[in-house]
């Protein structure tokens, strides 16, 4: 049976492994009713006295086996958050910059990738290459998912011989800090990382909602900055497809901002990660609620290392401050000012996408149902209007896509980082000397190797016209939402917050935090806060001395295989009618 990741699985669209066909049926009797023996080696095994039991026997020890690996991410989540949830890099490293000492204090760090492994950075690097400066998002999730395994894209750099920073940031957010507060910091790290290396351009890699602090950092250094790659990463907020697409409808449901305001006003300042989190589970439920568990379950001998390696990362929630959570959801998820031109984070200094001169690789997936295509290219056509203006504006775009992988996938699977990071990093100077236009890069690889290198695989760059690139995008209707969200948020700002802040409490939204229900499925199953979690821990422990795995192409085990793709389709099957209802909920509101 393969096995794959569980970030690999749970995000790129994959589902459990198909059901094996059902074993032969039994024989026509014969005319010799003597010997009525089936002809199968499952159907003999289905009436053998032994394997009666067992399968009964392998399916109770995977049982046992699957509540322990739950109790051990129980376990984990309480010693990282213990720690005070450090990066999950797999890379050491010494922290350069502490932004939070800073004069606009933010609790962002510059990192330098210092040792992978037992070799020392220094080792690989090639001085003749600019410094790769990575940054992952904050959405939820503390960082770290850049480089949180060996083959990643901070493990592909250093192979090829990039100096490495990482951009990381700590749990709970300076006091209130603001949008702004992040940006001065990022130009403060790309000054340092410039003066590290004196005649370099920064290659800048953002991660999800990385990529548009990448550019924002950008246009606000004084300093040229080299080829920004952007993964993932949403710039365009209104566009996507319909019924594909719910979380863009998210703001006008919900009635705009004011409801982000009052979960950072319970919370005393801080909005927690873990609502977003909680919505990225809830946008796919059949791979982040079912597939995940139901592949633990079926596979639990071989799945345990992969399963506690990424949930130590899934479930590490950060907060933000109230008023920079409020600010990312006006100016960008509900305003899309990014995209407009009209973002003024109020330092005199205007955001104008227009203005940005460093060559840009933008990677998306049609498998990624966070940031879909639409979402990463759309912009293009909204900021240069035609291919001319894009030329005239001595701008170089290139974009690659995959048709299959889904959003963490972009980030975490060994593959992807292999290769396509790979092909990015060694094609930064070709797309450094294309003539100014639009591009889709298209990458040969006959061997299908990951690891193969050039000439065994080729990278070519197409042109294509900005004029073509057609996606949804009812601009009338989502600016009811912005206009609708500015009433609400005025309202609610005016009226309510005043109250619900003089209610709030450090005690009361630290029990909030710990109350929230991604938190206590976790923890709870935990021996520190459930004592009958001891019985499973010591039967796990016998478990595997005494452990009578069947065969994998036991019938039993193609049905258990069979009715987890049942369940999973099922889900599927109402998520997808969610979704179409909300789609016309939201027409029906804003008249599109």
């Amino acid at each position: 049976m393969p096995v794959t990741s569980p970030a690999e699985r749970e995000q790129t669209g994959s589902t459990a492994p198909a059901a094996m066909e059902a074993h032969p049926a039994l024989p026509s009797p014969r005319a010799d009713m003597r010997d009525p023996a089936p002809s199968s080696q499952a159907a003999s095994t289905l009436f053998d006295p032994a394997g009666i039991w067992a399968y009964p026997i392998d399916a109770w020890q995977r049982s046992v086996l699957f509540w322990d690996v739950l109790r051990k991410r129980a376990n984990t989540m309480l010693e990282h958050e213990e720690a005070g949830m450090p990066p999950v890099l797999t890379f050491q490293y010494e922290m350069l910059l502490d932004a939070r000492r800073f004069e606009r204090p933010a609790n962002y760090a510059l990192l330098r990738i210092t040792t992978a492994g037992t070799e020392h950075a220094d080792v690989c690097v090639d001085d003749a290459k600019p410094p790769v400066i990575i940054m992952d998002p904050r959405a939820g999730h503390g960082p770290g998912i850049g480089g949180f395994k060996r083959d990643s894209e901070i493990g592909i750099a250093l192979h090829e011989g990039f100096p490495l920073y990482f951009v990381s940031f700590f749990p709970a957010p300076s006091p209130h800090q603001s949008l702004v507060d992040v940006l001065h910091a990022l130009h403060r790290f790309v000054d340092e990382v410039i003066a590290r290396h004196p005649g370099k351009r920064p290659v800048l890699y953002g991660n999800c909602q990385a990529g548009w602090a990448a550019m924002l950092v950008a246009i606000h250094c004084r300093a040229n900055v080299g080829p920004i790659v952007l993964n993932g990463s949403p710039l365009s907020y209104w566009a996507g497809e319909s019924g594909a697409n719910p979380m863009r409808l998210a703001g006008g449901l919900l009635g705009g901002s004011w409801l982000t305001h009052f979960v950072g006003d319970i919370g005393d300042g801080h909005f927690d990660g873990a609502w977003l989190v909680q919505n990225f589970e809830t946008l796919k439920p059949e791979a982040a609620i079912w597939d995940k568990y139901a592949n633990l379950y079926l596979d639990v001998d071989h799945e345990e290392e992969r399963f506690l390696e990424f949930e130590r990362w899934w479930n590490a929630w950060y907060s933000f401050s109230r008023e920079e959570m409020v600010e990312i959801v006006d100016h960008l998820f509900i305003g899309n000012e990014l995209e407009q031109g009209t973002l003024d984070l109020g330092d005199e200094v205007r955001i104008d996408l227009r203005s940005l001169k460093s060559p840009l690789i933008i990677f998306a997936s049609y498998g990624d149902n966070i940031t879909p295509p639409h979402q990463a290219l759309a912009w293009l056509k909204a900021v240069y209007k035609t291919t001319s203006a894009l030329k005239e504006a001595a701008q170089r775009i290139v974009y690659l896509t995959d048709p299959h992988i889904g959003h963490l996938g972009i980030f975490v699977s060994a593959s992807v980082a292999r290769f396509e990071h790979r092909a990015i990093l060694d094609s930064l100077d070709e797309v450094a000397s294309l003539e100014p236009g639009l591009y889709e890069m298209k990458i040969s690889n006959p061997t299908n190797d990951p690891d193969c290198r050039k000439p065994q695989y080729s990278v070519a760059f197409e042109e294509r016209r900005v004029e073509d690139l057609a996606f949804n995008n009812p601009r009338k209707a989502f600016e009811r939402v912005r206009q609708l969200s500015q009433v609400n948020e005025t309202l609610y700002g005016n009226f309510v917050s005043p109250w619900v802040q003089a209610m709030a409490t450090p005690w009361s939204a630290e029990a909030l935090r710990w109350l929230h229900p991604m938190r206590t499925s976790r923890y709870l199953l935990s021996e520190k806060f459930s004592p009958w979690m001891h019985v499973i821990a010591r039967l796990a422990n016998e478990v595997r001395t005494t452990r009578m795995p069947v065969s994998p192409d036991h019938p039993m085990r193609a049905a258990e295989r069979a009715f987890s793709k049942q369940v999973e389709e099922a889900i599927e099957i109402a998520r997808e009618a969610r979704d179409s209802a909300e789609e016309q909920l939201f027409r029906r509101l804003y008249s599109y």
